[in-house]
């Protein structure tokens, strides 16, 4: 839950929320597919912001040995 912030749950939420609404108003008709596509489409970017948090903190961990390393370095030199 560390990556996700408040601000994507609640997105999910009210996506999830207005799914549901044109479910049970418009039944199952051509505008439910559209409300299935606009909820796929949500959870999709939610998901790849989730992916490039993971992949920047790795970089950054990555740098930081670097950077420790290259301190290390010139400290015995």
């Amino acid at each position: 839950m560390k990556h996700f912030d408040i601000g994507s749950i609640i997105v999910i939420v009210i996506t999830f929320v207005f799914f549901a609404m044109a479910l049970f108003f418009t039944g199952f008709t051509h505008d439910l597919l559209l409300e299935a596509g606009v909820f796929l489409v949500s959870i999709k970017l939610i998901i790849m912001a989730y992916k490039a948090n993971v992949s920047s903190e790795s970089i950054h961990r990555e740098l930081k040995e670097i950077k420790d390393l290259l301190k290390n370095k010139m400290q015995d030199t």
